[in-house]
């Protein structure tokens, strides 16, 4: 059964930090209904487990997420899984009719991370993300009942959560697919620029060998604690070209109703929130990660909720899509504006994009 080890330092100030994040689940979800939750959770759990082989673990990490990719597999075959994540999975994949593919790029991307620590052009790390990130977004998707063609629509239990759970499990719509993968990836883009000082400890840059080059920056400047104006020049440039690839994914949820639009709304107000504190700490990445301001994420939400983004002209969109009901029809209810007092009357911030929504 694959395990994660014992940790070093790193390992363990990584692990309380991901512990942090875990506490400050995004508040949207911990607003929705329990059969919506445990599922997301359930996805949630696989994909951390699979990113801390990938990151934490001692020993080989390569067989370790191999042989975590082999149990993966008994989920759908009908085995069963040593892993107890896996285990839980089981009955997400069966209400949803969960696809295994998504699962499988996320090992890939962390089997990747085993021999790739940098990136020639940005090309190519988005090429990364849609291993890394997209997956995750196109999971939830599928938990609300939307999915695209070959994501989500196959798999066991494909008859879905129906009217009288979430939604209608083979619902497809590849303009929310493409909305959705901007949104993951520069989710995940989002945490490469705030984790850029703890990367680079761990052997890793991710900012584009091209734009190091084109701004007049040394890696070795990466190790330091005073960012020089290149430097700085650089991180707003990324920050900004982020920002831009969230907002070009926001559409989506003005394509979504109730509880889908008020999570999808949720995560790129996590997002964004993140990248109003990397402004203000000027593209300082150095000193540690620039912490969103829960204001900004109340913000940024109650905004999404109530004026949200036009989708794109000639969109391919289908009707906004009701996840309650199973079934497409425009209509606003209270249950988003309820949400959004409810979010303001609790503690917790946002927690950084990591490998997609949420993550």
């Amino acid at each position: 059964m694959a395990t994660v080890p014992d940790l070093g330092a790193l390992g363990r100030d990584r692990a309380l930090r991901r512990q942090q994040r875990a506490e400050n689940f995004p508040v949207a979800l911990r607003l929705l209904p329990r059969r919506l939750r445990v599922n997301l959770v359930a996805v949630y759990d696989v994909a951390r487990v699979i990113d801390d082989l990938g990151d934490r673990a001692a020993g080989d990490r390569t067989a370790l997420l191999t042989e975590f990719g082999q149990d993966l597999e008994r989920v759908w075959e009908g085995g069963r899984p040593e892993h107890p994540v896996l285990r839980a999975l089981v009955p997400a994949v069966q209400a949803c009719g969960l696809d295994r593919e998504p699962f499988e790029r996320l090992v890939q991307a962390n089997l990747i991370d085993q021999r790739v620590h940098r990136y020639a052009t940005y090309a190519e790390l988005r090429g990364y993300c849609a291993l890394s990130a997209e997956p995750i977004g196109r999971v939830v998707l599928a938990v609300f009942g939307i999915s695209a063609a070959g994501i989500g629509a196959a798999g066991i239990g494909t008859a879905g959560v129906g009217a009288a759970g979430v939604g209608a499990a083979g619902v497809s719509d590849p303009a929310a697919t493409e909305y959705s993968d901007r949104i993951c990836t520069a989710l995940q883009l989002i945490e490469h620029w705030q984790d850029v000082a703890e990367d680079r400890r761990a052997g890793r840059v991710y900012l584009p060998q091209e734009d190091l080059a084109a701004f007049g920056v040394a890696e070795a400047e990466l190790d330091g604690t005073v960012v020089s104006p290149a430097l700085r020049r650089l991180m707003l440039f990324q920050i900004t070209r982020a920002a831009e690839l969230l907002d070009s994914g926001a559409p989506l949820v003005g394509l979504l109703r109730g509880w889908a639009r008020l999570a999808v709304a949720g995560y790129l107000a996590g997002g964004r929130a993140a990248l109003d504190a990397l402004r203000r700490a000027h593209g300082n990445v150095l000193a540690g990660p620039p912490l969103p301001r829960r204001r900004d994420l109340l913000h940024h939400l109650l905004h999404l909720l109530l004026h949200p983004p036009a989708p794109e002209p000639n969109s391919a969109a289908a009707p906004e899509f009701d996840s309650r009901a199973g079934k497409s029809r425009p209509y606003r209810s209270a249950v988003e504006l309820g949400a959004v007092r409810a979010v303001a009357r609790r503690k917790g911030g946002v927690m950084r994009g990591e490998g997609g929504w949420g993550l």
